[in-house]
């Protein structure tokens, strides 16, 4: 297994460095498995928001199809699918909605925060 960064990923889906594109093609073409961390999840929605003016309807898509990508091993999945879905369902940042689920996961009973876009996602109390 390799570990992908969140550059090689960008630039494979992306392909708008097309010599890098094709390299990142050429590698994650090969029969084999990819590790995918959830930071990588969460830089990539960065990215694709901040960077390349995505909307949270084309980057849930985006994230449906990594998830659902038998070839990337993706840490967390099933918390990564249930932040998606709260990403969809919410205002909220994909990297709150994992965090939340991930701290649920941990034995949290709730996370606190001073960010009002989270008051009404379970899980979060503002202060």
């Amino acid at each position: 297994m390799t570990g992908l960064d969140t550059n090689v990923l960008l630039r494979y889906l992306l392909r708008d460095e097309p010599a890098q594109a094709e390299r990142a093609a050429r590698e994650l073409e090969r029969d084999e498995q990819f590790l995918v961390a959830s930071i990588v999840l969460c830089e990539l929605v960065w990215v694709l928001d901040s960077g390349y003016g995505l909307s949270r309807t084309e980057i849930a898509t985006t994230l449906e199809k990594i998830l659902a990508t038998a070839q990337f091993e993706i840490e967390g999945k099933d918390l990564a699918l249930l932040a998606l879905d709260d990403f969809k369902r919410s205002g909220a940042d994909f990297s709150d909605c994992l965090l939340g689920r991930r701290n649920r996961a941990a034995g949290a009973g709730e996370t606190v925060t001073f960010d009002h876009g989270l008051r009404r996602l379970e899980g979060f109390r503002l202060l």
